[in-house]
């Protein structure tokens, strides 16, 4: 049987291989809100400028409302035969008020439709994933202001490199993920152009008021340009690009995480909600949320290059080849939010061994670059200087198996001899952390502030969403 809804020029109904490739209702069915929502919004613009009857508006209003309650209640019967979610819908609005349900179809295209149904879904997702970011912002800094002080190694090359504190460490994603925010939000700015009434491609004859639907979907403004308002997908490709940095954030945490937890590191610990065992090894506490949360990563960021590649060679205006543009998505901004809410119990959930960190921050000649400082400081050297005394206490210490602050001074004044027993002070980890006082040093009254002002602004934010 042929399509009723497009059938008219074709005498034959398509081979099964065509109807599978081309139905897109298994995954586009998740756009039934937003598809309902704007052919509202459409028919009451067409009821308004007299293009329909205000009777008839009025009907297919009904209608829609009637659909959107049986989607709800689980009582809709989706056909694959329909292809799509608009089809879907329009077929039992049919059912539902007869051939005036025809009308909705007025000045307008499944290519502005869809466009229309997919930029709603995606500005849904992103006031979704601002939420969940917000929130894993929040739990890293109030687990921030409660080891404001907590002494761990900071490292470079994953080589111990100075002592910074456990709340610093944690406040660096807050800042990561305050720039994701960022990007989400430019994205959602830039998404905000309403191509309801561009039509297959050209516009329309008929005297529609694409402003007024614009205002009742939410858009700031109509989009521009008919060609463009039907093809541009950059709005899709944008929130995956944010997507993709935000769950690469995600993946760098989810790293550490499994490191600190091991028991090489033994810097944290995760309780049983967010570990798992071993089917033979009784001893294993794997940590396996944050394992999927790091292998995710790679979907998603494959999705904004897998949409890349579908956009890549379109001339304009729509092609069929769109129709690949939304199981990425869904796909990709699915497992983000999964992955931000993981990473959040687990950020509520951490443990942190404070003896473990401190030592492992006194160890490793973590203070060399305080030793350094401390020769500029107290015997005005320059700091090049400096830098090479500071090495040559570090060879004697390794050769010694020592760490720095445990070497006796008569070892460091054979180095040299203008030491002072002052130097120890500069030597240990807790006040080396508490000298780094900079603007967006480590030292814990920074930390403290920074996490205090974060958390004022996150739990601000989350009051006038």
């Amino acid at each position: 049987m042929t399509n009723t809804i497009w059938g008219g020029r074709f005498t034959a109904s398509p081979s099964e291989i065509m109807e599978e490739i081309n139905a897109s209702i298994d995954f586009d069915k998740r756009l039934w809100r937003h598809d309902i929502l704007a052919s509202k919004a459409h028919v009451a613009m067409l009821g308004e400028t007299g293009i329909v009857t205000a009777k008839e508006a009025k009907e297919i209003a009904r209608g829609l409302d009637q659909i959107m309650a049986e989607i709800e209640a689980g009582k809709f019967k989706f056909s694959r035969s329909l292809e799509d979610i608009h089809l879907n819908v329009e077929s039992r609005l049919h059912e539902l008020i007869g051939p005036v349900a025809g009308k909705l179809h007025t000045a307008r295209s499944r290519n502005d439709q869809v466009a229309t149904d997919f930029r709603l879904y995606v500005r849904d997702e992103i006031g979704a994933i601002a939420a969940a970011l917000r929130a894993l912002q929040l739990a890293l800094a109030k687990k921030a202001l409660q080891y404001a002080g907590a002494v761990m190694p900071g490292f470079t090359h994953l080589q111990t490199a100075q002592p910074i504190t456990f709340g610093h460490h944690l406040l660096a994603y807050v800042e990561m993920l305050g720039r994701d925010r960022g990007r989400f939000t430019d994205a959602a700015k830039r998404l905000g152009e309403c191509p309801l009434g561009a039509a297959a491609l050209a516009g329309t004859s008929f005297p529609i008021d694409r402003e007024a639907t614009a205002r009742a979907l939410g858009f700031a403004r109509a989009s521009a340009n008919s060609l463009d308002a039907v093809s541009d997908r950059d709005f899709a490709l944008e929130t995956l690009a944010a997507a993709a940095i935000a769950a690469m954030h995600l993946s760098r945490l989810a790293e550490e995480m499994v490191n600190w937890a091991s028991p090489q590191w033994g810097f944290v610990r995760f309780s049983d909600k967010f570990t798992t065992g071993s089917s033979i090894m009784p001893q294993k506490r794997n940590p396996d949320a944050a394992e999927l949360v790091r292998a995710k990563t790679g979907r998603i960021a494959g999705a904004f290059q897998a949409l890349l590649m579908v956009m890549k060679g379109l001339p304009l205006a729509y092609a069929k080849d769109m129709q690949e543009d939304k199981e990425p998505v869904f796909d990709a901004l699915d497992a983000l939010k999964l992955g931000l809410a993981a990473m959040t119990g687990m950020v509520e959930d951490i443990e942190p061994d404070l003896r473990a960190m401190k030592r492992a921050a006194s160890s490793g000649h973590a203070t060399a670059t305080d030793l350094a400082d401390w020769l500029v400081l107290n015997l005005g050297l320059p700091f090049r200087e400096a830098h090479q005394i500071a090495g040559r206490i570090v060879a004697l210490a390794e050769s010694r198996g020592s760490d720095l602050k445990k070497l006796p001074l008569s070892d460091l004044q054979s180095v040299e001899k203008r030491i002072t027993e002052e130097v120890y002070s500069a030597l240990d980890a807790l006040g080396s952390v508490k000298s780094r006082t900079s603007y967006g040093g480590t030292a814990p009254a920074n930390v403290k502030r920074e996490a205090k002002r974060w958390i004022k602004r996150l739990e601000k934010d989350a009051e006038t969403r």
